[in-house]
């Protein structure tokens, strides 16, 4: 009988560690994005014991296969299996470190309570985290693109080209947050920023993921449309991404 009540509590999924906090002496809690059941919260029993057998598996921006068993408050979690180790690479290079904890608390706030896309949120992450830790693109470009797909997924797609407001063909000159965008001078609010042209290429190369746009991109650009990625997330998520002061930007 309690082997079968063990059986209908546990579930295993791919997830990938958003981030952990100690628990007691030895625990930890850690909040998990799977790909299969959103967001999860569990305590991973001894894993602050040297001898724990899946303590680094469990470490911030790596993904593994667990095991976890539904508990009253918090799920447990009796086995993790590593399958993409992107900590270690991530945590040795402030620049990649920064982009990717900016990432991992944004996708901690969009999951909180959207089951539906977590699937998709789930493999975005784990592309835009495997990407920081090989290095492929400037990691600050890595997690702009990153962001502006996952408010997307959220239910916030921007529109960098025509109105956001009313549909108006662009290209248009004008940036408001709050009205999702490009807009046009008939929808433009008093005071609504006028990025330049290379700055809406360079967001809607972002936003669509068009890697040869946005390597092209020269830094004092791409340091104009980071701030324009940041204010229209934050003012959407109606949060702020603590991890965002701390990224570097390069000089140019």
């Amino acid at each position: 009988m309690a082997r079968s009540t063990f059986a209908s509590r546990s579930y295993r999924d791919d997830a990938v560690v958003l981030r952990t906090y100690k628990l007691g002496e030895a625990d930890r809690i850690v909040i998990l994005l799977t790909a299969e059941h959103g967001q999860v919260r569990a305590v991973a029993k001894g894993v602050r014991r040297t001898t724990s057998r899946f303590g680094a598996r469990l470490e911030p921006f790596n993904v593994a296969q667990v095991q976890l068993v539904h508990g009253r408050t918090l799920d447990i979690v009796s086995q993790a299996v590593g399958k993409r180790s992107y900590g270690e690479a991530i945590v040795a290079d402030y620049e990649r470190y920064t982009a990717a904890a900016a990432m991992v608390e944004t996708a901690e706030k969009l999951t909180a309570d959207d089951y539906d896309t977590a699937a998709q949120h789930y493999r975005l992450l784990v592309g835009a985290l495997s990407s920081v830790s090989r290095g492929l693109h400037e990691p600050g470009r890595i997690m702009d693109s990153y962001l502006l797909r996952a408010v997307a997924l959220a239910g916030w797609a921007p529109s960098f080209v025509d109105c956001a407001r009313c549909g108006a063909p662009g290209p248009h000159r004008s940036f408001s947050a709050a009205l999702g965008g490009a807009v046009c001078p008939q929808c433009r609010p008093p005071g609504s920023a006028a990025p330049s042209e290379a700055t809406f290429a360079l967001l809607d190369g972002l936003l669509h993921g068009h890697w040869p746009t946005i390597d092209a991109a020269d830094a004092r650009t791409a340091r104009a449309a980071a701030g324009f990625v940041a204010a229209y997330i934050q003012w959407h998520m109606e949060r702020t991404v603590k991890a965002l002061a701390l990224v570097e930007r390069a000089e140019g």
